[in-house]
Protein backbone atom coordinates (compact mmCIF):
# COMPACT_ATOMS: atom_id res chain seq x y z
CA UNK A 1 0.00 0.00 0.00
CA UNK A 2 0.90 3.53 -0.56
CA UNK A 3 2.76 4.78 2.86
CA UNK A 4 3.57 1.68 3.88
CA UNK A 5 7.39 1.13 4.63
CA UNK A 6 9.67 -1.19 2.87
CA UNK A 7 11.85 -3.52 4.32
CA UNK A 8 14.17 -6.14 3.45
CA UNK A 9 15.07 -7.37 7.11
CA UNK A 10 11.88 -6.79 9.44
CA UNK A 11 8.40 -7.77 8.62
CA UNK A 12 4.90 -8.01 10.34
CA UNK A 13 3.88 -11.43 11.50
CA UNK A 14 0.38 -12.52 12.64
CA UNK A 15 -0.49 -15.33 13.57
CA UNK A 16 -4.52 -16.03 13.32
CA UNK A 17 -6.70 -18.51 14.52
CA UNK A 18 -10.34 -18.05 14.21
CA UNK A 19 -10.19 -14.41 14.81
CA UNK A 20 -13.83 -12.95 13.27
CA UNK A 21 -13.75 -10.05 10.94
CA UNK A 22 -11.58 -7.84 12.71
CA UNK A 23 -8.55 -9.63 11.22
CA UNK A 24 -9.59 -7.73 7.88
CA UNK A 25 -9.02 -4.91 9.52
CA UNK A 26 -6.24 -5.72 11.44
CA UNK A 27 -3.92 -6.74 8.25
CA UNK A 28 -5.19 -3.58 6.25
CA UNK A 29 -4.29 -1.32 9.40
CA UNK A 30 -0.76 -3.16 9.65
CA UNK A 31 -0.12 -2.81 5.37
CA UNK A 32 -0.91 1.27 5.82
CA UNK A 33 2.20 1.04 8.41
CA UNK A 34 4.68 -1.89 6.76
CA UNK A 35 5.59 -4.07 3.62
CA UNK A 36 5.83 -7.09 3.97
CA UNK A 37 3.09 -8.01 5.92
CA UNK A 38 2.82 -11.95 6.46
CA UNK A 39 -0.32 -13.94 7.86
CA UNK A 40 -0.11 -17.08 9.30
CA UNK A 41 -3.39 -19.07 8.95
CA UNK A 42 -3.31 -21.23 11.93
CA UNK A 43 -5.60 -23.97 10.69
CA UNK A 44 -8.93 -21.39 11.15
CA UNK A 45 -12.33 -22.94 10.21
CA UNK A 46 -13.60 -19.47 10.04
CA UNK A 47 -13.69 -18.50 6.58
CA UNK A 48 -10.74 -16.10 7.63
CA UNK A 49 -8.34 -17.82 5.46
CA UNK A 50 -9.91 -17.22 2.35
CA UNK A 51 -10.71 -13.85 2.99
CA UNK A 52 -6.70 -13.32 3.95
CA UNK A 53 -6.25 -15.01 0.76
CA UNK A 54 -8.16 -13.08 -2.04
CA UNK A 55 -6.78 -10.04 -0.37
CA UNK A 56 -2.84 -11.29 -1.02
CA UNK A 57 -3.75 -11.85 -4.40
CA UNK A 58 -4.73 -8.12 -4.41
CA UNK A 59 -1.74 -7.33 -2.74
CA UNK A 60 1.89 -8.45 -3.12
CA UNK A 61 3.10 -6.69 0.44
CA UNK A 62 0.92 -9.38 1.90
CA UNK A 63 1.62 -13.06 2.23
CA UNK A 64 -0.47 -15.50 3.67
CA UNK A 65 0.14 -18.88 4.99
CA UNK A 66 -2.48 -21.48 5.77
CA UNK A 67 -1.27 -24.15 8.43
CA UNK A 68 -3.82 -27.56 7.57
CA UNK A 69 -4.33 -27.58 11.79
CA UNK A 70 -4.41 -25.54 14.63
CA UNK A 71 -1.16 -25.89 16.08
CA UNK A 72 -1.11 -23.06 18.94
CA UNK A 73 0.54 -19.23 18.32
CA UNK A 74 3.79 -20.22 19.19
CA UNK A 75 3.82 -22.89 16.43
CA UNK A 76 2.23 -20.28 14.05
CA UNK A 77 4.89 -17.86 14.81
CA UNK A 78 7.63 -20.42 14.42
CA UNK A 79 6.32 -21.25 11.46
CA UNK A 80 6.79 -17.93 10.01
CA UNK A 81 9.79 -17.26 11.28
CA UNK A 82 11.61 -20.12 9.85
CA UNK A 83 10.47 -18.98 6.37
CA UNK A 84 11.48 -15.52 6.85
CA UNK A 85 14.99 -16.51 7.69
CA UNK A 86 15.26 -18.73 4.92
CA UNK A 87 14.14 -15.01 2.72
CA UNK A 88 16.56 -13.34 4.31
CA UNK A 89 14.51 -11.64 7.60
CA UNK A 90 16.26 -10.59 10.81
CA UNK A 91 13.38 -9.27 12.52
CA UNK A 92 9.69 -9.73 12.86
CA UNK A 93 7.16 -7.71 14.67
CA UNK A 94 4.43 -9.77 15.91
CA UNK A 95 1.01 -8.90 16.53
CA UNK A 96 -2.26 -10.48 17.23
CA UNK A 97 -4.85 -11.03 14.59
CA UNK A 98 -8.03 -9.80 16.47
CA UNK A 99 -7.72 -6.24 16.74
CA UNK A 100 -6.39 -5.93 20.32
CA UNK A 101 -2.97 -4.57 18.97
CA UNK A 102 -2.08 -0.75 17.80
CA UNK A 103 -0.74 -1.21 14.28
CA UNK A 104 0.06 2.42 13.97
CA UNK A 105 2.94 1.72 16.25
CA UNK A 106 4.54 -0.31 13.82
CA UNK A 107 6.56 1.83 12.61
CA UNK A 108 7.96 3.13 16.26
CA UNK A 109 8.79 -0.63 17.42
CA UNK A 110 10.41 -1.37 13.72
CA UNK A 111 12.63 1.74 14.55
CA UNK A 112 13.70 0.92 17.71
CA UNK A 113 14.53 -2.60 16.74
CA UNK A 114 16.75 -0.94 13.97
CA UNK A 115 18.40 0.99 16.35
CA UNK A 116 19.54 -1.75 18.84
CA UNK A 117 19.18 -4.76 16.55
CA UNK A 118 20.48 -7.42 19.57
CA UNK A 119 17.19 -6.66 21.63
CA UNK A 120 14.03 -7.14 21.26
CA UNK A 121 11.33 -4.66 21.55
CA UNK A 122 8.63 -5.41 23.94
CA UNK A 123 5.09 -3.89 24.43
CA UNK A 124 3.97 -2.48 27.54
CA UNK A 125 -0.03 -2.29 27.69
CA UNK A 126 -2.14 0.63 28.70
CA UNK A 127 -5.26 -0.69 29.44
CA UNK A 128 -8.75 1.17 28.99
CA UNK A 129 -11.94 0.53 30.57
CA UNK A 130 -12.39 -2.33 28.10
CA UNK A 131 -9.88 -4.43 29.45
CA UNK A 132 -11.50 -7.25 32.15
CA UNK A 133 -10.28 -6.43 35.79
CA UNK A 134 -9.32 -9.95 36.07
CA UNK A 135 -7.37 -10.56 32.61
CA UNK A 136 -5.57 -7.26 34.32
CA UNK A 137 -5.02 -8.54 37.67
CA UNK A 138 -4.15 -11.52 36.82
CA UNK A 139 -1.24 -10.79 34.59
CA UNK A 140 0.70 -9.16 37.35
CA UNK A 141 1.53 -12.99 39.33
CA UNK A 142 2.98 -13.57 35.95
CA UNK A 143 4.86 -10.34 35.51
CA UNK A 144 6.30 -11.07 39.18
CA UNK A 145 7.29 -14.20 38.24
CA UNK A 146 9.36 -13.45 35.02
CA UNK A 147 11.01 -10.84 36.85
CA UNK A 148 12.35 -12.89 39.73
CA UNK A 149 13.16 -15.57 36.93
CA UNK A 150 15.34 -13.28 34.90
CA UNK A 151 16.55 -11.16 38.09
CA UNK A 152 14.74 -8.43 36.62
CA UNK A 153 16.33 -7.44 33.53
CA UNK A 154 13.98 -5.17 32.06
CA UNK A 155 10.72 -7.38 31.23
CA UNK A 156 7.95 -4.86 31.22
CA UNK A 157 5.55 -7.47 30.44
CA UNK A 158 5.29 -10.89 29.93
CA UNK A 159 2.09 -11.46 28.60
CA UNK A 160 1.36 -8.54 25.87
CA UNK A 161 2.31 -10.06 22.20
CA UNK A 162 2.84 -7.06 20.37
CA UNK A 163 6.92 -7.49 19.95
CA UNK A 164 9.66 -7.12 17.34
CA UNK A 165 11.69 -10.17 18.47
CA UNK A 166 15.55 -11.11 16.64
CA UNK A 167 14.57 -14.21 14.17
CA UNK A 168 17.80 -15.89 14.90
CA UNK A 169 18.04 -16.60 18.61
CA UNK A 170 14.12 -16.96 19.09
CA UNK A 171 14.32 -19.81 16.38
CA UNK A 172 17.20 -21.52 18.62
CA UNK A 173 14.97 -21.25 21.63
CA UNK A 174 11.63 -22.85 19.64
CA UNK A 175 13.06 -25.12 18.20
CA UNK A 176 15.30 -26.67 21.36
CA UNK A 177 12.05 -26.37 23.49
CA UNK A 178 9.36 -28.30 21.52
CA UNK A 179 6.84 -27.38 23.96
CA UNK A 180 6.58 -23.90 23.28
CA UNK A 181 3.67 -23.79 20.94
CA UNK A 182 0.75 -22.47 22.59
CA UNK A 183 -0.58 -20.04 24.85
CA UNK A 184 2.02 -20.12 27.60
CA UNK A 185 4.40 -18.82 23.81
CA UNK A 186 4.64 -15.38 24.79
CA UNK A 187 5.88 -14.93 28.31
CA UNK A 188 8.00 -18.03 28.19
CA UNK A 189 9.97 -16.70 25.00
CA UNK A 190 10.59 -13.36 27.32
CA UNK A 191 12.22 -15.11 29.69
CA UNK A 192 14.47 -17.84 27.77
CA UNK A 193 15.41 -14.57 25.56
CA UNK A 194 16.66 -12.95 28.62
CA UNK A 195 18.82 -15.65 29.51
CA UNK A 196 20.38 -16.01 26.27
CA UNK A 197 21.48 -11.70 26.68
CA UNK A 198 18.85 -10.77 24.14
CA UNK A 199 18.12 -7.14 26.09
CA UNK A 200 14.47 -5.97 26.46
CA UNK A 201 13.56 -2.77 25.32
CA UNK A 202 10.12 -1.46 26.70
CA UNK A 203 8.03 0.61 24.72
CA UNK A 204 3.99 1.77 25.80
CA UNK A 205 1.38 0.42 23.64
CA UNK A 206 -2.39 0.73 24.55
CA UNK A 207 -4.23 -2.55 24.32
CA UNK A 208 -8.32 -3.05 23.38
CA UNK A 209 -10.23 -5.88 24.48
CA UNK A 210 -13.32 -5.82 21.91
CA UNK A 211 -16.47 -6.97 23.15
CA UNK A 212 -18.64 -9.78 20.95
CA UNK A 213 -20.80 -7.59 19.98
CA UNK A 214 -17.89 -5.23 18.86
CA UNK A 215 -16.68 -7.80 16.64
CA UNK A 216 -14.09 -9.24 19.74
CA UNK A 217 -13.41 -13.01 19.32
CA UNK A 218 -11.76 -14.47 22.31
CA UNK A 219 -10.24 -18.28 22.91
CA UNK A 220 -8.87 -17.35 26.77
CA UNK A 221 -9.99 -20.54 28.89
CA UNK A 222 -9.42 -19.32 32.31
CA UNK A 223 -8.68 -22.82 34.05
CA UNK A 224 -6.92 -23.70 30.86
CA UNK A 225 -4.61 -21.34 30.22
CA UNK A 226 -4.17 -20.28 33.76
CA UNK A 227 -2.75 -24.17 34.41
CA UNK A 228 -0.33 -23.59 31.54
CA UNK A 229 0.84 -20.75 32.65
CA UNK A 230 1.34 -22.15 36.20
CA UNK A 231 3.27 -25.83 34.63
CA UNK A 232 5.23 -23.07 32.44
CA UNK A 233 6.49 -20.88 35.71
CA UNK A 234 7.44 -24.04 37.45
CA UNK A 235 9.42 -25.42 34.57
CA UNK A 236 11.32 -21.59 34.31
CA UNK A 237 12.19 -21.84 38.13
CA UNK A 238 14.03 -25.23 38.14
CA UNK A 239 15.86 -23.41 34.47
CA UNK A 240 16.66 -20.49 36.53
CA UNK A 241 18.20 -21.87 39.82
CA UNK A 242 20.02 -23.98 37.04
CA UNK A 243 21.39 -20.35 36.02
CA UNK A 244 21.69 -18.18 39.09
CA UNK A 245 25.18 -18.25 39.13
CA UNK A 246 25.49 -16.76 35.67
CA UNK A 247 22.40 -14.28 35.87
CA UNK A 248 24.06 -13.22 39.23
CA UNK A 249 27.19 -11.88 37.17
CA UNK A 250 25.50 -11.05 34.27
CA UNK A 251 23.40 -8.61 36.39
CA UNK A 252 25.74 -7.24 38.99
CA UNK A 253 28.43 -6.86 36.26
CA UNK A 254 26.94 -5.80 33.18
CA UNK A 255 24.02 -4.25 34.20
CA UNK A 256 21.52 -6.59 32.28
Amino acid sequence: MAGADVSSTHLVLIPSYNPGMKVDETVRRAREQWNPVWVIVDGSTDGSAERLSAMAERDPGLRVVVLPRNQGKGAAVLAGIDAAAARGFTHALVMDSDGQHPADLIRAFMAASKADPDAMVLGRPKFDESAPRVRVQGRRLSNLWANVETLWAGIGDSLYGFRVYPIAPLATIMHKHTWMRRFDFDPEVAVRLCWRGVRPINIDAPVRYYKAHEGGVSHFNYVRDNVLLTWMHLRLVAGFLLRLPLLIVRRFTRGV
